[in-house]
C-alpha cells in the first residue's frame, strides 16, 4: 500500500493495518494543520509531507510529522517526533512540536479524523 491521504475519517483498525505493513506498532504521518488532513503510511515523514505538498497544495509551514500508535490511548496515541518538525525559520528548533497551540490543533484534527 502507498501513502494514504485522509480528509474525512479513518478507523483505528485501518491504522493498525497500515502499521502492520511497515513498522508494526506505529504509523508515520504528516498532518496539515490548516487543511485538517493527514497523510499516513509513509516510510519517512518527509515522503508524507511531499505527498501533501504535491497533491493537496499544502505549505511546509503547516505540515507537521507525527507518529500514531494504534494500540495506545490518550496522549500516548500521538507522538510528536519527526525530522520534518525541525523548522528554525518558523520557530521550531526540535524534532518535536514546541508550540502547545500547534500540538492542540494536531490532537484536535487526529481526534476528528480517527474513529474507534
Amino acid at each position: 500500500m502507498g501513502i494514504r491521504i485522509v480528509k474525512d475519517r479513518i478507523s483505528r483498525k485501518e491504522i493498525q493495518e497500515i502499521a502492520g505493513e511497515r513498522f508494526g506498532d506505529l504509523v508515520k504521518a504528516a498532518i496539515d494543520i490548516e487543511k485538517g488532513i493527514i497523510a499516513l503510511g509513509a516510510e519517512l515523514h518527509a515522503d508524507a509531507q511531499v505527498e501533501l505538498i504535491e497533491k493537496e497544495g499544502s505549505s511546509t509551514e503547516d505540515v507537521w510529522g507525527i507518529n500514531l500508535y494504534p494500540a495506545e490511548t490518550g496522549d500516548a496515541f500521538v507522538e510528536f517526533d519527526s525530522m520534518i518538525n525541525l523548522k528554525p525559520a518558523f520557530g521550531n528548533r526540535t524534532r518535536g512540536v514546541d508550540d502547545e497551540s500547534i500540538q492542540k490543533k494536531i490532537r484536535e484534527i487526529v481526534a476528528r479524523i480517527v474513529i474507534e
